[in-house]
């Protein structure tokens, strides 16, 4: 039987509540950066709850070390091994591989294809900078609107962002959560499939019927792979090195339930190779090795790719100590025995806390972030699979609505020299679908595991 919430019970819900709210007011109104804003309103929460402001302090300070420990450094790699791509000309062969090889009617499904495999290695704003040229230049050359060609583009990078690992978004909170990164991959990759299909090539025939702009100048330099001064690595190339991660990461999940527990060669080998921290230094070192880059084109490459995701960085590093705010504070066990009392499944709250936060703030990354740390005591009571499939519901929900206070709803307006309502009917209407889509997937895939 549930019991009645005590008056400190009380207390702290009112404390998490203000400490939220705090978040929402500081980023939406005031414009502050969301790392200095996470980090005030963990502070708030810890002393409206009284933890105390030197315990807040330390408590904030350990969060923050320990997300740093473990995402920070695997979401460093993966930006490297983005840098890596572009730099390399591997990103170009892609994209033009796959492109000449396909008909003006089946350009949508290939830019859709384009965009999740881009998109699987790369933050979701560097992904678009990289393939927007790309989209203007197939809209030019096929006839195609650059609705039609821009739509699954951006469906296959946005849903790769939500929903399938070794994309930073959904490795936050495969760590914050605890969850089994091997059942999240798999998930995702189920999820994501028909995610991108509906929201990509079939949207973009409705979207393309309701927005008519012209295709934009193609700004830059699209075609700087002809001035390369070294050959570009092949189709076949870039696409393993692309793949390599997510095949590490799959064999150790095969191996863990082929071979829980086993001490053998190949099982231990198997989970070794796939944490994520091992696959991704692989994928860096593989690609430096094989893409036929400099070692000063290397190192270039490298360091250029750290400067973009500081303040990313900072922004998990501050849900991290936001999360562990909420835990030392006792807040996040009264939210979990509230979530787990309702009458409203699990994985449908941890979407919709993940919409709300998105919204108000207008990060998928922060949305990500304070839900993870908020719903982590009860990812903790799940089996393995369900704890998975929180991941994608917040994964999900932190795509939703995307609108005026967020940064991406103006880089595809600018981009694609469409006005506010185009950008409405287009590019927000996108990010709904594959949110809905995503969540009815999760709910169906928890009713047969």
């Amino acid at each position: 039987m549930q019991h009645a919430a005590s008056a400190g019970d009380t207390q702290l819900i009112v404390a998490a509540i203000l400490g939220i709210a705090a978040i929402v007011i500081l980023i939406s109104w005031l414009k502050l950066h969301p790392f200095i804003s996470l980090a005030i309103g963990a502070l708030s929460v810890g002393v409206a709850a009284n933890l105390g402001l030197a315990k807040s302090i330390v408590s904030f300070s350990n969060g923050f070390g320990a997300t740093m420990g473990g995402v920070g450094i695997l979401m460093g790699l993966g930006a490297m091994f983005g840098k890596l791509l572009a730099d390399s000309g591997g990103a170009d062969q892609i994209v033009d591989t796959l492109v000449s090889r396909s008909r003006p009617e089946t350009l949508p499904w290939t830019m859709g294809l384009v965009g999740a495999i881009i998109g699987l290695p790369m933050f979701f704003e560097i992904g678009l900078v990289l393939l927007i040229p790309v989209v203007l230049l197939v809209s030019r050359r096929s006839g195609l609107s650059v609705i039609k060609v821009a739509i699954p583009t951006l469906a296959g990078l946005s849903a790769m962002h939500g929903l399938v690992p070794p994309h930073p978004g959904p490795l936050i909170a495969v760590t914050t959560l605890g969850a089994n990164l091997g059942f999240t991959l798999a998930f995702g990759i189920l999820v994501a499939i028909p995610t991108v299909i509906l929201a990509g090539p079939l949207f973009a025939t409705l979207a393309d019927r309701w927005v008519k702009v012209p295709t934009p100048e193609i700004f830059g330099s699209s075609e700087t792979k002809q001035a390369r001064s070294r050959p570009m690595p092949n189709f076949r190339t870039a696409i393993v090195a692309i793949l390599l991660p997510v095949a590490l990461m799959l064999a150790r999940a095969v191996a863990e339930v082929v071979a829980p527990g086993s001490t053998a060669v190949l099982p231990s080998a198997l989970h070794a190779l796939g944490d994520p921290l091992i696959a991704l230094g692989i994928a860096v070192l593989f690609s430096a090795w094989l893409f036929g880059m400099s070692r000063e084109d290397i190192s270039h490459s490298l360091e250029g790719a750290l400067g973009p995701i500081a303040g990313i960085l900072l922004i998990v590093g501050a849900g991290g100590g936001f999360k562990q705010v909420l835990v030392d504070t006792g807040i996040g066990a009264v939210i979990a025995n509230a979530i787990v009392g309702s009458q409203l499944p699990v994985l449908f709250l941890a979407w919709l806390v993940a919409v709300l936060v998105r919204v108000a703030t207008g990060s998928a990354t922060v949305a990500t972030v304070t839900t993870a740390g908020i719903l982590a005591p009860v990812a903790a009571s799940l089996p393995p699979t369900h704890g998975a499939l929180m991941v994608l519901a917040i994964g999900s929900g932190s795509l939703f609505l995307s609108h005026l206070n967020d940064a991406g709803f103006w880089l595809v307006k600018g981009y694609l020299g469409m006005d506010i309502v185009q950008t409405l009917k287009t590019w927000t209407l996108l990010e709904c679908i594959i949110s809905l889509c995503g969540l009815i997937g999760v709910l169906i895939l928890s009713m047969v595991v």
